[in-house]
């Protein structure tokens, strides 16, 4: 029996470990190609928007997440994208505003803080409350995008220079959380829903003490920034030299703004980094993104107004697909792909999100998506043998199909299927199987064997380079 296939499907491939097992069957998922565009690949029976056939969690009738048999939809939904529209990845580079937003949002929110620490002396503490939640807490969400947009170089194609920026950017939020956020979000790209390994998805424990309840999830909500430090500490990593050097920054700047800035300055801007990642509006993008509020769909965008002030956070589906083009240039995403954006679920109000993920009793906690390792890995396998067998003819585009990779050798760009077919059987037992689960793919001649037991396939994503799937 083939390893890679459903149990429903009959196989028919000439994949090299069907071959080496004497078995030359494999998925046939063609049924599924749009007429249009007969040159694309059906990867899997989610072609061509990849949402799952799973049922979502809900409080009141399930006691853990929602399971899928699958890997995340993402990277085969930017295979599918670029089949049809290439010149997206046109999109992909450093935005140069960036930098001066950044510095604009530092100066400002130290400046409050100046001024509530010296010269608002006389005001009631819920003017300053007032203000933390309307002026202080949407810096801090602001500043999380420019954090965000850092640990995808994208504001500097330096990455030292990215780093430099997030720990600058850092200054005005009171807590260390760059170089940790850093992290742990590109633990979650390259592991999305793999349980025990997405630092995004809620705990046991979260789940079941919330349950349904309406002042819980509210009190959830107003307290998510000690969830995301508990999921960090429950993961059980060391600290990273860049973390340590975080903490200490950050303590040294707290110390400066409480000696000039005075306690109440210093109280401020810890209120707007609690209010700013609690019950802020632009906070419900947390609930937003991965939170199942519809059967067989795990990721969600926001397309509403506030996107404009908090740059363009909403557009959750879009960065994922396409995790190389920065924040201003995300909405030409969906207007050039529009079939594969306005056609599945998205949100257009983040205050309803609350709402609804207070009230509604089919929302909660526990509505979110898991998968284990080896669910992970065979969905990525898909990409080294899709139902419709159809090799890549130009060396562009490949970054939307597998590559045996192989130290300094070109394999030419004219290669029959046949032919290909063979090369990989000749050389599969000497060198890793790579799919190509990163941001971009080097050209072949800068390509090397990559060791799949000694990956960590986060740090292959801040290299830009292909993750092993096994």
């Amino acid at each position: 029996m083939c390893t890679h296939k459903k149990d429903s499907l009959a196989c028919d491939s000439t994949h090299p470990a069907c071959a080496a097992a004497g078995n030359a069957e494999t998925e046939d998922f063609s049924a599924l190609i749009d007429p249009k565009f007969p040159d694309e690949v059906a990867y899997d029976e989610r072609h061509p928007t990849y949402n799952g056939g799973w049922t979502k969690a809900v409080p009141t009738e399930d006691t853990d997440i929602a399971t899928d048999s699958l890997d995340e939809p993402h990277l085969k939904r930017r295979a599918a994208i670029l089949a049809r529209y290439p010149d997206i990845e046109k999109l992909n580079g450093v935005e140069p505003l960036t930098k001066y937003v950044a510095v604009a949002l530092v100066v400002t929110q130290i400046a409050t803080t100046y001024l509530w620490g010296h010269y608002m002396g006389g005001w009631s503490n819920w003017w300053m409350v007032l203000c933390a939640y309307t002026v202080g807490a949407s810096i801090v969400q602001a500043s999380g995008v420019i954090l965000h947009e850092c640990c995808h170089s994208l504001c500097f194609k330096s990455p030292l220079a990215n780093r430099m920026l997030g720990l600058f950017v850092n200054l005005s939020l009171v807590v260390p959380i760059a170089a940790s956020f850093r992290r742990y979000h590109l633990e979650h790209h390259a592991f999305q829903g793999v349980k025990g390994k997405d630092p995004d998805l809620p705990l046991a424990f979260e789940y079941k003490l919330i349950h349904n309840n309406p002042l819980a999830k509210s009190l959830w909500i107003f307290c998510y920034p000690v969830w995301y430090l508990v999921r960090s500490i429950a993961l059980k990593k060391k600290p990273t030299a860049w973390e340590i050097y975080n903490v200490i920054l950050t303590l040294m700047w707290d110390v400066v703004i409480w000696k000039t800035c005075t306690a109440r300055g210093f109280a401020y801007m810890a209120l707007s980094l609690w209010l700013g990642y609690g019950v802020h509006p632009a906070a419900a993008h947390f609930i937003q993104e991965h939170y199942t509020f519809d059967d067989g769909q795990e990721t969600y965008s926001y397309y509403g107004i506030l996107n404009h002030l908090f740059m363009n956070i909403g557009y959750h589906n879009e960065h994922h697909d396409f995790t190389r083009v920065p924040w201003t240039k995300l909405p030409s995403i969906t207007a050039r792909a529009p079939e594969f954006y306005k056609t599945i679920n998205y949100h257009t109000s983040w205050v309803m999100v609350h709402i609804n993920f207070i009230f509604r009793r089919d929302v909660g906690p526990i509505s979110r998506v898991g998968r284990s390792m080896e669910d992970h890995k065979k969905g990525r396998k898909q990409l080294l043998h899709p139902g419709r067998v159809r090799y890549q003819r130009d060396a562009a585009a490949t970054t939307t199909a597998a590559s045996y990779v192989v130290k300094s050798s070109r394999v030419a760009a004219s290669t029959t299927a046949a032919a290909t077919s063979k090369l990989a059987s000749s050389l599969l037992p000497k060198v890793s199987l790579v799919v190509a689960d990163a941001q971009t793919l080097a050209s072949p001649s800068e390509m090397v064997p990559v060791p799949v037991e000694h990956v960590d396939q986060a740090e292959l994503h801040r290299r830009n380079v292909a993750v092993p799937a096994r």
